[in-house]
């Protein structure tokens, strides 16, 4: 199966009209600080204070598979498509099939210099939310793969 790697633009057209859900994999403090309006978050890697930096989320797959059926249409997103291609490749090698990477995430795709060279979520006015449904947390879908 070849992975959709889609623009932001693109992504918002799958939820809108496709069915798909988007599946945040940011840490928990970037989905706090705005996300996509009826996200899931599922960090792929956790920020950890005591290192400086993030680590692997060692339950990342197995709270996927808890939540979401093989056959669920995803479009996976970060911050700026790293984290979100990576997230996908191991979905794709779970038997996921129906996934779409925002490549340019929910900041956008920067050069070296950090300019943005792609817009994300946030640039192609997909909507941004601070608030969740509670459901949709990464403590709640963490529960359900108890």
């Amino acid at each position: 199966m070849t992975i959709q790697r889609v623009s932001a633009q693109e992504a918002k057209g799958l939820i809108d009209t496709d069915g798909y859900a988007y599946l945040d994999v940011r840490s928990v403090p970037e989905f706090d600080r705005g996300h996509p309006p009826d996200a899931y978050n599922v960090p792929i890697f956790h920020f950890n204070p005591a290192m400086g930096g993030m680590t692997p989320n060692p339950k990342f797959l197995q709270v996927v598979l808890a939540n979401f059926p093989k056959d669920a249409k995803i479009v996976v997103g970060c911050a700026a498509g790293k984290r979100s291609a990576t997230a996908v490749g191991q979905l794709q090698a779970a038997g996921y099939l129906n996934l779409a990477d925002n490549r340019a995430g929910f900041d956008g795709a920067k050069d070296g210099f950090g300019r943005t060279v792609e817009p994300g979520w946030v640039g192609c006015g997909g909507g941004v939310v601070t608030k969740c449904d509670p459901a949709r947390t990464w403590e709640a879908l963490a529960q359900k793969a108890v």
